[in-house]
């Protein structure tokens, strides 16, 4: 055996052997002897196991085995000692040729509590050459092996760079990914023994990559509560900590072999909302079932947003009395939206929200173009619309009829108080502007122009209608008209940067069209004087 035990002749074991035998005898018919693979290795079990899984390669077994020749000398024994006292279990890497491979083949078949009887050929054991003196050449050996437990160990970079042991299971199934922030304890030393590296709290996003990469790659791997043992090459040892210095003395080399004892406390899974992380939800608790809002749902929410320095902006509902909008149509910041529709019932959440997606709801004024708005968010319920592939034929119709003439219902009653009329002229504008965004989805550029009319009618300070309207003018070439909508908008909102790109896009259209028509001149001109 390669780092095999030290064998020694056992006189005491001849009695066991003999005992053994007559065991066979006894449940041979129970448990026949069969052979593993083709090359000459037989097992018979004495015991059966008491699970069902085995060892794979790279485990680290623990057994207690008797040995000895066929037809000859006793070996040694992890029972019993020369002196009939108990010793210790066998120890190894399973497949690491830290045995002979009679035993990394055999032991590999065997389930936890199982006790066998393997029959090992000499081309599995010593071979032609044998181990002298103990060991003839060409000798078949026969051992008892019971198989007390085993520990997990996973290469988990395929070059044995980081090898895996879990020292205490985790919770759950589920394992943090990539953009998720993690919080750790973990203890790194060199092969010595000495101390290098220690946190009792550190936190960090998987992703960012500023810690020992063997962390990084490991906690991928682990659950929550998760308990591990690392041995870490030297490749993928210690580089930089959570911020930014090295954890490693100037001292001690860094190029040296690691072991990281690393327990997963807890981690917040970290949504990119839009993929271009300006838009990112933290959920701190998640929320129930499966289901999200989506387009038209009643949501309730409650909310707290708040600037870079942590001053409280805004504000939004109670537990008792929550916020309520209907999704997607532009009733709330547009980035705090977007992350609402992927929140389940419940969900709480911190989203940070960059100026990209402020929309309409950017505060223009207060926060500025280079900041952030950071919103601590609770889904209390939502409600949605009856989805239409649910819908007969009636009520379909009395759908498509209740949107198309939602603003004729809010039309002002003679009964109207001041304050009704108020808040149905609200309704109105809202009711006319979602109109128009459908009506530009759809294509009807001229119905959409006509709605966001109506829209300014009432209020000619509405940046929202203009902004709709020039993107209405644009798409039937009212390039003037566009721009002098554009150049409203931004006199009433200068900040507003959807309206800054709808400008510069328009910009380019134009130098487009010019660009046409002076080619298509170009081409009449020649005609003409022929």
């Amino acid at each position: 055996m390669a780092a095999s035990p030290s064998f020694q002749l056992q006189p005491s074991c001849a009695c066991e052997r003999e005992g053994n035998n007559n065991n066979n005898n006894n449940i041979s018919e129970l448990f026949p002897e069969k052979e593993i693979g083709k090359l000459g290795l037989r097992k018979r079990i004495l015991r059966r196991g008491n699970s069902w899984q085995s060892p794979s390669q790279g485990d680290e077994v623990e057994v207690h085995f008797s040995g000895w020749i066929k037809g000859g000398a006793c070996l040694d024994s992890s029972r019993t000692d020369h002196n009939n006292t108990t010793t210790t279990p066998l120890r190894f890497k399973l497949g690491q040729c830290e045995v002979i491979k009679g035993w990394d083949e055999g032991i590999a078949t065997m389930k936890k509590g199982e006790r066998a009887i393997f029959t090992i050929p000499p081309n599995l054991a010593y071979g032609e050459m044998g181990s002298p003196p103990l060991i003839p050449p060409n000798s078949t050996l026969i051992f008892d092996i019971e198989m007390l437990s085993w520990s997990t160990i996973r290469d988990l970079t395929g070059d044995a760079g980081i090898l895996k042991k879990i020292t205490r299971h985790g919770l759950g199934w589920a394992t943090p990914r990539d953009a998720d922030q993690v919080l750790i304890k973990y203890e790194a030393r060199l092969e010595n023994g000495i101390l290098i590296s220690k946190s009792e709290g550190a936190e960090f996003l998987i992703g960012d990559g500023n810690i020992c990469p063997a962390i990084t790659i490991a906690v991928k791997t682990m659950r929550r509560g998760e308990e591990a043992e690392l041995a870490v090459k030297l490749s993928y040892g210690f580089r930089e900590d959570v911020n930014g210095r090295t954890n490693v003395d100037s001292s001690i080399p860094p190029a040296s072999n690691l072991t990281i004892q690393v327990q997963l406390v807890s981690w917040k899974s970290v949504v990119d909302i839009t993929r271009d992380r300006k838009v990112v939800k933290k959920i701190i608790q998640g929320g129930e079932g499966f289901d999200c809002p989506d387009d038209g749902s009643i949501v309730k929410v409650v909310y707290t947003c708040k600037l870079d320095d942590g001053s409280v902006f805004e504000t939004k509902g109670s537990e008792e009395e929550p916020h309520v909008f209907v999704s997607l149509e532009d009733q709330v910041n547009e980035g705090l939206e977007r992350a609402i529709i992927t929140m389940k019932k419940g969900e709480q959440a911190l989203v940070t929200v960059g100026a990209e997606y402020f929309g309409t709801h950017d505060a223009s004024g207060v926060v500025s173009t280079f900041s952030a708005l950071h919103y601590e968010v609770q889904l209390i319920d939502f409600a949605k619309e009856k989805p239409y592939w649910k819908m007969d034929t009636c009520e379909k119709m009395e759908a498509c009829e209740r949107k198309k003439h939602a603003a004729k219902y809010i039309d002002f009653d003679h009964s109207f108080t001041d304050v009704e009329k108020c808040a149905a002229d609200a309704l109105r504008l809202s009711c006319n502007l979602n109109n128009a965004a459908c009506k530009l989805k759809l294509g009807d550029y001229l119905e959409a122009s006509k709605l966001c009319t109506k829209v300014l009618e009432v209020d000619p300070f509405n940046v929202k209608a203009l902004y709709r309207r020039s993107q209405a003018y644009m798409k039937i070439s009212e390039f003037e008209k566009a721009e002098a909508d554009i150049r409203s908008a931004l006199t009433f909102d200068p900040n507003n940067r959807y309206v800054k790109l709808e400008h510069q896009v328009l910009k380019e259209k134009q130098r487009e069209y010019i660009r046409c028509q002076s080619e298509m001149f170009c081409t009449m001109f020649p005609r003409m004087s022929r």
